[in-house]
């Protein structure tokens, strides 16, 4: 397979050599412009086994041998659940240098540490020059944990030569993760899209570990360092340090539960690689069943207890934003369908949910809907009877009524029900995580302040450019910052599932509720 044709008229034939290199050699270095990623291969806990030997680390920075390990302290530690949520497990973290021989420590209990398994280490540099970031080199750590038990409270601690987390005098830096069950249980997870770095992102964080969530998804537009968000090189606002903000603050829900991500038009970064997401592959490790050789890391899947969850890369299909547009030349859109279609035929399955970036129904005066997902996906999502779509993009909460062919085929108000096998989907934008907010051309409309409208005026991005539409669907707006809450409750003997789906505001307040019910 060689580069897209769609992606290899905008790249020069060394750059469709260096994309294919990186391509089929993922962990060697990647090379994109002037900015390098380099990676160390690491290993995975197996219990009652020896942990896998990690090859011989390459050398990333005189300063391993210079700064002195008990003074460098590991922060940013982020959580990803592997292709199996009951038995696999990515923890990851940085360190502002490089340290020497870095680790993770893992047991049941937090006494009892004892095995010690090698970090594989990705390290990032982006030189002076590109946007505003410096001559700054970032250090992201990953230790994939495989064969674990389902169901399990794991205890953990990261260090490196010098900084031992069993330590007494550092038990204070031990996290700890719970796999997914073995089989079916209520469970809650969180969303939202849109973060970035700021003050009602931390507080939207310390509401979210309020609410004991199983797992959290972004929905794309993870930390804003590069602020312009069009998938070029040429924004002098780029800053990479942003990145170590970002994973400062969410770590104190991220340290605990899988912290989730899809990609958006502000993760394109696209100094790092061809297709933009050279940096993201140094700080994240998502689970890698996605389509084969479609170049989309954030593409993939899992499974938690009776809901499956779909991932996916909307830059692929965005006519608003076209740097990655065909990105992956179809694959995606085939994946797509293949894994609803397996999902919606597996009997331990009840509900899909996806999530991704660029909303397919959304009213907002930005961006408003992206008329690429609508024309590759959401016909998929309503041959398979999606139970939720979940989005970011714009920066608010809206929610629509039951929507099936373009139309409206039931209201939902605030507290209905809707089910999707014979109704149609419901769409989400959870967009206010915690960027500067967007508008409405209608007036708010949500739980407690109900401003119900016959139709709303909006526009849809097409092929060839903005499309005016008045819409019906559009049945909560709220224009401040929330997120999403679902409380999935699986059926009991002749009894429906269901997904209980609530927005919550910054304050705690409740905006909005509804329910997805499936009969199984």
């Amino acid at each position: 397979m060689g580069v897209p044709e769609k992606l290899a008229e905008r790249m020069s034939m060394a750059e469709q050599h260096e994309y294919l290199r990186a391509r089929f050699s993922r962990r060697n270095m990647i090379r994109g412009g002037a900015v390098t990623l380099g990676a160390v291969a690491g290993g995975a806990f197996v219990p009652g086994a020896t942990a896998q030997a990690a090859v011989p680390a390459q050398r990333t920075a005189a300063s391993a041998e210079k700064v002195d390990g008990a003074l460098v302290a590991p922060f940013g530690r982020h959580l990803a659940y592997g292709t199996d949520p009951r038995t696999e497990m990515t923890v990851s973290w940085q360190v502002p240098v490089a340290v020497k021989r870095p680790y993770i420590r893992i047991g049941a209990r937090p006494w009892d540490l004892s095995r010690k398994i090698e970090a594989e280490v990705r390290a990032l540099h982006t030189p002076a020059g590109v946007g505003a970031s410096g001559d700054h080199t970032q250090y992201y750590l990953h230790a994939r944990l495989t064969h674990l038990r389902p169901g399990r409270t794991y205890y953990y601690g990261v260090g490196h030569d010098g900084f031992d987390p069993a330590a007494p005098h550092l038990a204070g830096t031990l996290g700890t993760f719970t796999t997914a069950p073995a089989h079916s249980e209520p469970f809650t997870f969180t969303a939202f899209g849109d973060e970035g770095v700021g003050y009602h992102g931390l507080a939207n964080d310390a509401l979210l570990l309020g609410q004991n969530p199983a797992f959290h998804l972004h929905a794309g537009d993870i930390a804003y360092a590069d602020p312009a968000g069009a998938g070029k090189t040429g924004d002098t606002g780029f800053d990479s340090r942003i990145w170590d903000q970002f994973l400062a603050q969410t770590e104190s829900v991220a340290k605990s539960v899988p912290w989730m991500v899809s990609y958006g038009n502000h993760d394109m970064e696209a100094w790092y690689s061809p297709n933009g997401y050279g940096g993201e592959e140094a700080r994240w490790q998502l689970p890698e069943n996605g389509p084969d050789k479609a170049n989309l890391p954030g593409v993939y899947s899992f499974v938690h207890g009776n809901t499956a969850i779909i991932s996916l890369d909307a830059n692929d299909v965005s006519f608003e934003i076209p740097a990655n547009l065909g990105i992956s030349g179809g694959t995606q859109t085939k994946w797509l369908e293949a894994q609803l279609k397996k999902y919606r035929a597996a009997k331990s399955i009840d509900f899909i949910v996806v999530f991704f970036h660029h909303c397919a129904y959304c009213t907002s005066t930005a961006h408003s809907s992206e008329g690429g997902v609508r024309q590759e996906w959401v016909p998929l999502f309503e041959k398979y009877t999606v139970d939720l779509v979940i989005n970011g993009h714009n920066h608010q909460y809206e929610r629509t009524d039951v929507i099936k062919g373009n139309e409206v085929t039931k209201k939902l108000p605030i507290g209905g029900t809707a089910y999707p096998e014979t109704e149609g989907v419901v769409y989400v934008t959870a967009g206010a995580a915690g960027r500067s907010l967007y508008a409405f051309t209608a007036p708010d409309s949500y739980e407690g302040h109900e401003n119900d409208v016959e139709s709303v005026s909006a526009f849809v991005n097409l092929k060839g450019g903005k499309q005016n539409e008045t819409v019906a669907w559009s049945r909560v707006r709220y224009l401040n910052y929330s997120f999403l809450r679902v409380d999935v409750t699986p059926a009991a003997k002749g009894r429906t599932a269901t997904l209980k789906v609530r927005g919550i505001a910054e304050s705690g307040a409740e905006i909005d509720h509804f329910t997805v019910a499936r009969r199984v």
